[in-house]
């Protein structure tokens, strides 16, 4: 047994770790950070990037403003002109005409394809195969050309002597009526496929939930699976509507005066190609822009249900980066 001996002033000794065992160590003192400036972290190969795409965007904007062939002043006369006008909105009209019948028969169609009867779903799937495999301008023109097939279009109450409709088809037959006939059964072939696999991607245990529950099918299809099949169908759907507004262009080769085939008599008289093309093509740029808006915020709308809080808007987003950027009184950023 050891014993050590303390003289006035002198501290206790520090016992001795018993042999075999490490000595524990005295735990540091917490060290200030307070003081330390934080660095963001640079990112070189980003901002090279960033500032090669710039030149290029500027070098095109240069080229843009200073080439007198594109001729600014003959577009803006013409891209508010009346008759301009007047083809955007048969555009718009042969837009939602047949967007209505190429969705609203896409929706029957799919519901056909996905029913147990062998018939109805085999009528479904030969519609969308002989419409997605015959191109779209040869559609417009066998509509277009019915008359050469079926002289007259005679309906009637079958059994009876009542005729409801007895004309020429020709009279029938418009390029207005053979161009929502051509793009909206081609769109809905398409349209069929989308809702189809939208309503596939809903999990089966949804609706082997709601049956447990006695939920009636209509509301199982309305409430339960329609709003979460319309996650997977809005995308796509949306882009066969953009692809819809400029394949409207096409029904050129029926002289419907749609905003393209009225660009291209335009500059056919005046012979200034060029300016006209474009006065189409910012046309359907703002049309394309206004429906990408729509569809963020359609979507946005429907991803209720999947995210607990939604991602801001671009404005508030915009107005959240200002809030922070806006100096207090004391000229302290916020």
């Amino acid at each position: 047994m050891t014993s050590s001996l303390l003289t006035p002033g002198s501290t206790r000794p520090t016992p001795s770790a018993a042999p075999g065992t490490s000595c524990p160590q005295e735990r540091p003192e917490a060290e200030d950070l307070s003081a330390l400036r934080v660095v963001p972290a640079r990112h070189p190969g980003r901002v090279a990037l960033a500032v090669l795409v710039g030149l290029v965007v500027a070098a095109v904007l240069f080229s843009f403003v200073t080439n007198p062939r594109w001729e600014w002043g003959v577009v803006a006369r013409w891209f508010l002109a009346e008759s301009i006008v007047d083809g955007l909105l048969e555009t718009l009209k042969l837009t939602v005409a047949a967007g209505a019948v190429g969705f609203g028969l896409g929706l029957v169609l799919a519901l056909m394809r996905l029913s147990k009867s062998g018939i109805v779903s085999g009528v479904s799937w030969t519609f969308s195969w002989i419409f997605r495999s015959t191109p779209l301008l040869v559609q417009l023109l066998l509509w277009y050309n019915l008359g050469y097939l079926y002289e007259r279009i005679t309906l009637g109450i079958p059994l009876t002597d009542v005729t409801l409709v007895d004309a020429r088809t020709s009279d029938l037959m418009t390029p207005m009526l053979a161009a929502i006939l051509g793009l909206g059964l081609h769109q809905a072939a398409y349209a069929a496929e989308l809702i189809r696999g939208g309503i596939l991607s809903v999990d089966q245990g949804q609706l082997e939930a709601a049956g447990a529950l006695g939920i009636p099918a209509r509301d199982r299809s309305l409430r339960i699976v329609l709003p979460q099949a319309m996650r997977a169908i809005l995308p796509p759907a949306f882009n066969e509507i953009i692809g819809l507004v400029k394949g409207t262009s096409i029904v050129y080769v029926l002289a419907h005066a749609e905003l393209f085939f009225t660009v291209q008599l335009i500059y056919g008289r005046t012979q200034e190609v060029l300016p006209m093309l474009l006065v189409a093509t910012l046309w359907y740029v703002v049309i394309t822009s206004a429906l990408s808006i729509g569809q963020y915020y359609i979507e946005r709308h429907y991803s209720k249900g999947a995210l607990r809080t939604l991602p801001p808007t671009p404005l508030q987003a915009l107005r959240a980066r200002f809030a922070r950027r806006r100096p207090t009184a004391a000229g302290v950023p916020a």
